[in-house]
């Protein structure tokens, strides 16, 4: 037996198995690229994103020409292994080199590298790109032909081949890439995109300041009431109103103070000159609409109202910006002023506490579906007035009624149930 060609045909066969490799790895590597980072990597003019963006451009010739490759050394593999077989154990070589072949590809030419390509995706497909893309140039006569079989075959099973995946993200699925963006993302950062996606779930009657809490202008009021409203206001707009906030007829900007107060007091005509035509909004209102609603109709203030006209409260651009950035303003109701931790671990809360802002501050998870207070949500869950302090649970929570004034909830204890 010739030693020397024995050997060559060993070294050719671990050659076949590495040819193998490379296009097994090719083939990972290529298919489990991000396909957004390689559209940035391309936009920054990448070389191996370029090439990787070409070849995947066609996936259907891509795979076949891997195949091809792939195929054509695994069947030459074999033959070489069993003709070494053969010249070694005679026949019972053809039984040993199957069994034999098929655990070296297997370890060496599919698992092994197909796992280092899915784990390194980048780092193997973009290398592998500077062989693939000439390669394909070359046998594109075989892989057309290929894949012109192929596709007849997949039109007579009901398959359009030439029909691209959806690449489109929802909402929901660009949620899970921010949340799961890790490092890449400040933290702050990810709230605010988060914050962002969110405003489509969240209506302007969530955020806005109930009609009961509204500090604004009566022009029923006497001069020296008005005036002290005014000089007590920490507000850049006053709503103004005749009688009842029902018939707000105006908005008053406070740099416009100068033009409506003069050395003998409060100039009325001038005040009513000076106020903005008041910009009405339906509670219902997404805030990413509202949002572009300000933008487009050049307003920072709007007056909720509902679907009779009644007006529910009132909302500001700063309001909107605050679900994206969080609060920035000084003047904003801190949780401190109607949340109160005891010492037993449970929370006295106002009953007109709003139970996103309660949510919030707690991390807790109140339904925000239905009523906007704790007090509606806790009337609506007993289904009407309790005659002393009643106590409930909702959810995850116990909640005990302290204090009740007429048809609203005052103070409110409450705890995680354990």
């Amino acid at each position: 037996m010739d030693d020397e060609p024995l050997g060559l045909l060993f070294s050719v066969l671990a050659a076949l198995i590495l040819f193998s490799a490379f296009f097994s790895s090719s083939e990972t590597g290529m298919m489990s690229l991000n396909r957004y980072r390689l559209r940035h990597l391309q936009k920054h003019h990448h070389k191996g994103a370029i090439r990787a963006g070409k070849l995947l451009d066609r996936p259907d010739r891509l795979i076949g020409l891997i195949l091809i490759g792939n195929n054509l050394v695994n069947i030459l593999a074999s033959s070489i292994a069993t003709i070494i077989a053969i010249r070694l154990w005679g026949d019972a070589g053809i039984v040993i080199s199957t069994l034999a072949l098929t655990l070296a590809l297997l370890i060496f030419a599919e698992i092994t590298p197909k796992t280092i390509a899915a784990l390194h995706p980048e780092r193997v497909a973009f290398p592998a790109s500077v062989v693939l893309l000439p390669l394909l140039k070359l046998l594109l006569p075989v892989v057309v032909g290929v894949n012109w079989i192929t596709n007849g075959l997949l039109h007579m099973l009901g398959f359009d081949p030439n029909k691209q995946l959806d690449e489109s993200v929802s909402s929901e699925e660009l949620r899970t890439i921010v949340t799961d963006a890790g490092h890449l993302i400040p933290a702050r950062h990810r709230g605010m995109l988060l914050n962002i996606l969110n405003l489509e779930y969240v209506t302007v009657d969530d955020i806005m300041v109930p009609r009961n809490d509204v500090f604004g202008i009566d022009l029923e009021a006497d001069d020296d009431e008005i005036l002290a409203r005014i000089q007590a206001s920490s507000h850049t707009r006053l709503p103004v109103w005749r009688e009842d906030i029902n018939n707000i007829v105006g908005v008053l900007h406070t740099r416009n103070l100068t033009r409506v107060i003069d050395g003998q007091g409060l100039d009325r005509v001038a005040l009513e000159r000076e106020m903005e035509s008041p910009y009405f909004v339906p509670e219902s209102t997404p805030l990413h609409t509202q949002l572009m609603n300000f933008q487009k109709h050049k307003h920072r203030l709007g007056v909720v109202v509902d679907e009779y006209g009644e007006v529910m409260g009132l909302v500001a651009l700063e309001d909107i910006l605050e679900e994206i950035v969080g609060e920035f303003t000084s003047n904003l109701q801190d949780s401190s002023d109607f949340i109160f931790p005891q010492r037993d671990g449970t929370f006295i809360i106002a009953g007109t506490a709003n139970i996103r802002e309660v949510n919030k501050s707690l991390k807790w998870q109140l339904p925000t579906d239905g009523p906007k207070t704790l007090s509606g949500l806790i009337l609506e869950t007993l289904e009407g007035f309790p005659e002393g302090n009643a106590g409930l649970s909702i959810g995850d929570y116990r909640l005990e009624i302290l204090q009740l004034e007429g048809n609203v909830v005052q103070a409110v204890k409450a705890q995680v149930r354990a």
